[in-house]
């Protein structure tokens, strides 16, 4: 069964795609690739040695993404922040298929809204190429995330990759797929 998004896509999406920019094939339309959520926990796991944080952080993000998440390790070592070399710094899940459309309009339809003071988010923070990144300051926007369990607040960055091959469509995707932009 396909995602409520994703059919959205095949039927609204592509064709106010192709009014907009008159695509000569079909497969030049900008898809959305995958979603990747990465949490960077930063002096809490790497200086303290908290393993509680880490194990913490893989739960609620498989709790909001529906997807185990995988440790993510330093590449090199960095003496000025006592970083070594495979040291344990975040949590990282890419979500593709159907995982990727679920947290998707999760996103845009429950958890944004939830922000507080929320005008929209910034059309600004794309690539060049027409990715879009999102930095989210709290995890307990998303009502998987039970309040009362939570040890430290911690913030997450969500990255859209699409085939656009320029920001103005990877903007126009996102917007059609209900991405609240400011004004």
């Amino acid at each position: 069964m396909a995602a409520r998004l994703q059919e959205k896509y095949t039927s609204e999406v592509c064709a106010k795609l192709q009014e907009e920019f008159t695509y000569a094939n079909p497969m030049q339309m900008p898809r959305l690739t995958k979603v990747v959520v990465n949490m960077g926990l930063g002096r809490d796991v790497a200086i303290n040695k908290n393993t509680k944080v880490l194990d913490s952080a893989q739960d609620e993000l498989a709790a909001i993404t529906g997807q185990k998440a995988v440790v993510t390790r330093a590449r090199r070592s960095i003496a000025g922040f006592k970083l070594r070399e495979g040291m344990p710094i975040g949590v990282c899940v890419t979500l593709r298929a159907q995982n990727m459309w679920d947290f998707v309009d999760r996103l845009c339809n429950v958890a944004l809204p939830r922000v507080r003071d929320f005008r929209g988010v910034s059309p600004k923070a794309f690539d060049g190429r027409g990715n879009y990144t999102l930095g989210i300051r709290e995890q307990i926007i998303f009502p998987e995330i039970d309040y009362d369990k939570i040890d430290k607040i911690k913030g997450m960055n969500v990255t859209f990759v699409t085939t656009a091959s320029s920001d103005e469509e990877g903007r126009a995707l996102l917007r059609h797929l209900g991405m609240p932009f400011r004004k």
